[in-house]
């Protein structure tokens, strides 16, 4: 090719580009209101930090408690998208405030039964190979109020105190084999370095395992209220022994049986007697829509959706009445379907325009089957304020509400 003809084509090139960029003037008459030419008008100019768009005013529910150091905020799932829930809209629950920390200074002790006491900064913790997974944080006492007959009335108030993050840090296990744990360690107490001194007895068998000392969530630095600059990661495990801002861990021969471990975080039983140190999250699922304080708009097809998950693994199964629990169909599970995570299922529904209650139920992979919730109730009676994990319930009414059903 010659260059007067690779010249021609690049001023043909050019005067296009010119044409397209000439259009994308700012328009300075443009009456308000007006959003025919909205295309043709150049926009924001690039950012330090991104931000959603001001038309989307999904936000989290701040917690009841008077005393707020002491209170939790709520995650709109029935908001969210996919499992991973943005980490500025992970739940909060905290025992004395946020505390203001920094980077610079900030240590782990690690101490005990072990050959070694250490301390570690954040420095140091980057030295060591780094691990990410994707897991649920659920407070025990998400959908406490199910228990009673006064139940949650939308997902966000019921079961909003879950979430689902990528977490980044450091295994606790190559802490503990640093430090040379000894023969008699057969727990670790971790501490918080918030007012109120956070701090649970984890077992060694699942500090050896799985957990993770997380400075990272979600391809950034923790977020404060999430624990910033440390915090446990408890894969699976009751999201108050996932220690936030983490100052210490100390290996002992037996656990602290703290006010966190006696008074608080035991299930009372009908017979007067508690469950200490019930760590697992059993297997959950709630429809996030249609539910409650949403409305179906007219009859055909329906697309029920909403989030599964447990404990004990990987979520097997979800499945769907909406015949009122006449009968359950499989529902689809989007994948990849991960231990200890959020999963989301779907479910096609043909709605006839008569009122029914819709459902879901999950099954991981243990074989274990949510249970309804009066079949809780026969087993633990209604003493309890912690890991409800009983079938949820939709009212959806022949003009389109949905509503929660009373117990």
């Amino acid at each position: 090719m010659s260059s007067d003809s690779s010249r021609r084509r690049w001023l043909k090139y050019s005067a296009a580009v010119g044409g397209l960029l000439t259009g994308c003037t700012p328009n300075t008459n443009q009456p308000p209101g007006q959003e025919e030419d909205v295309v043709n008008l150049l926009g924001r100019v690039v950012s330090k930090y991104g931000e959603r768009s001001p038309d989307q005013k999904i936000t989290r529910l701040p917690g009841t408690n008077k005393h707020l150091e002491a209170s939790s905020s709520l995650t709109p799932l029935a908001q969210t998208m996919g499992i991973i829930t943005p980490s500025a809209l992970h739940f909060e629950r905290h025992h004395a405030g946020i505390p203001t920390l920094q980077e610079a200074g900030y240590e782990l002790l690690l101490h005990g039964l072990v050959a070694e006491p250490l301390t570690f900064t954040l420095n140091d913790l980057r030295s060591f190979p780094s691990a990410s997974q994707i897991n649920f944080v659920e407070c025990s006492g998400n959908s406490g109020r199910e228990w009673s007959a006064k139940v949650s009335a939308d997902v966000q108030t019921g079961f909003g105190l879950a979430s689902c993050s990528e977490w980044t840090g450091v295994k606790l296990s190559s802490l503990l084999q640093e430090a040379g744990l000894k023969p008699a360690g057969k727990w670790v107490i971790a501490e918080g370095a918030d007012a109120c001194r956070m701090h649970r007895s984890i077992p060694i068998d699942k500090a050896l395992k799985d957990i993770l000392v997380a400075y990272g969530q979600n391809g950034e630095a923790l977020r404060p209220e999430q624990g910033y600059p440390l915090r446990l990661i408890v894969p699976g495990w009751e999201g108050n022994v996932c220690v936030k801002w983490l100052r210490q861990l100390k290996v002992t021969a037996e656990p602290l049986a703290s006010r966190e471990e006696t008074s608080k975080y035991t299930d009372m039983m009908p017979n007067g007697k508690a469950r200490q140190y019930t760590f697992d999250m059993e297997a959950k699922s709630v429809i996030t829509a249609p539910s409650g304080g949403q409305r179906i708009l007219k009859r055909g097809y329906v697309e029920i959706t909403g989030l599964a998950w447990t404990g004990k693994g990987r979520i097997d199964a979800v499945e769907i009445t909406t015949d009122s629990g006449k009968s359950w169909q499989r529902a689809k599970l989007q994948e990849p379907r991960l231990a200890n995570a959020f999963t989301r299922f779907r479910f096609d529904w043909m709605w006839d325009g008569l009122a029914t209650q819709i459902a879901s139920r999950a099954v991981d992979e243990t074989g274990y089957v949510q249970p309804s919730r009066d079949s809780l109730l026969a087993v633990r009676g209604a003493n309890s304020h912690y890991h409800f994990n009983g079938i949820k319930v939709w009212q959806v009414g022949a003009e389109g509400s949905v509503t929660h059903v009373e117990a």
